[in-house]
């Protein structure tokens, strides 16, 4: 892997020499020290210090894109939301990659966050759309409903670099470990499944980006997903229903930033695999955070869940791309997501064919 990255690295300098159009520094493409992970306990006015291990950042690869920019070139707007329930807002995101020896499926879940089509997810669902091409035929269906029916096909609108190098060697494992840092994803609908019209408006669920105040902890949040115990006990062929469960914050969690980056819930009936990407939800019904990765159940119940927070996300995708998560789902979404299959997934592609062992 690590001479992989030195190739990936020598190409990259190449190609910045015969163009304008990546301006990388390339030592940010290089690994770094992760932070040591530092222990504390947890209550109202304290932040469990879970230590950030982003080894790779590369913002201005999609900064000094000019196609890129010239794609997200927008007003600093509210982003264009319908009434509509975390209910009606959901989808279930069921992907598929097909080799000569086996099929691997894997089900996870997202939720509208513009009516444009925008869908906010994990990156660990939405990286599956990246396998297309390397050694077999991957294809990911957006699902709605109750239960869960095939409705549209959706392409990466974005997905960070630094989470893809971070967990490449991970896409072969049954259950993953992470954080959750970085771990989100933008798609983007382009058609209905089976020539399905697609609805004038998606319904759009609205989000707070503002960070969650110290003190969080107990605060009542909805959590909403797509659970899917029971396709991994009965087969693929069971159906999967939409839940929604009243839960509260349990504990507030940072990458030494001294902000909420992330935060537990405890256990409701959404706490099983399948439910990552669904939205946690404050009483105003604006999505605060995503569903990551399982709890602590021993501490926090049965069906814990950890939540990357909207701050968080909203911070750290202006970081590599210099525009806030608003602008990011806004202006001319074909052209954004061509430019950045152009851009990055080649070399994001090349990661994974690396660590990928069909």
């Amino acid at each position: 892997m690590e001479f992989f990255l030195q190739s990936i690295t020598a190409i990259l300098s190449i190609y910045l020499a015969f163009t304008n159009t990546l301006a990388l520094e390339l030592s940010q493409f290089l690994p770094k020290t992760a932070t040591v992970i530092v222990q504390s306990k947890t209550s109202t006015s304290t932040l469990v210090q879970i230590g950030s291990k982003s080894s790779f950042s590369i913002p201005e690869i999609l900064i000094k894109n000019a196609a890129y920019q010239k794609a997200a070139v927008v007003e600093s707007i509210d982003p264009q939301t319908a009434p509509a329930t975390a209910l009606e807002a959901l989808v279930n995101i069921y992907c598929t990659y097909k080799t000569d020896k086996y099929i691997k499926t894997t089900t996870g879940t997202g939720f509208f966050i513009d009516t444009d089509g925008v869908i906010l997810t994990n990156a660990h669902v939405a990286q599956f759309l990246l396998l297309e091409g390397i050694a077999g035929d991957a294809e990911c269906i957006i699902r709605t409903g109750n239960p869960a029916e095939a409705a549209y096909n959706a392409e990466l609108l974005y997905i960070s670099p630094s989470w893809v190098l971070e967990h490449a060697k991970l896409i072969n494992d049954i259950s993953p470990k992470g954080t959750g840092e970085r771990d989100y994803a933008l798609l983007y609908v382009t058609k209905g499944v089976g020539g399905k019209p697609m609805p004038k408006n998606f319904p759009a669920l609205p989000f707070n980006t503002e960070p969650i105040k110290i003190g969080a902890v107990g605060t009542e949040v909805f959590a909403t997903g797509y659970p899917a115990e029971s396709m991994l006990t009965k087969g693929a062929s069971s159906s999967l229903i939409p839940k929604q469960a009243s839960t509260t914050i349990a504990e507030l969690m940072t990458f030494s930033s001294n902000l909420v980056d992330i935060f537990t819930i405890r256990g409701t009936a959404i706490g099983e695999h399948g439910s990552s990407g669904g939205p946690v939800v404050d009483k105003n019904g604006k999505v605060v955070g995503i569903i990551s990765t399982k709890g602590d159940d021993k501490t926090f119940g049965k069906g814990s869940l950890r939540a990357v927070s909207l701050s968080y996300i909203n911070r750290t995708i202006q970081e590599e791309t210099t525009y806030s998560l608003i602008q990011n789902v806004s202006g001319n979404l074909p052209y954004k997501a061509k430019a950045f299959k152009d851009t990055l997934i080649p070399f994001l592609q090349g990661i994974l064919k690396e660590a990928f062992v069909p």
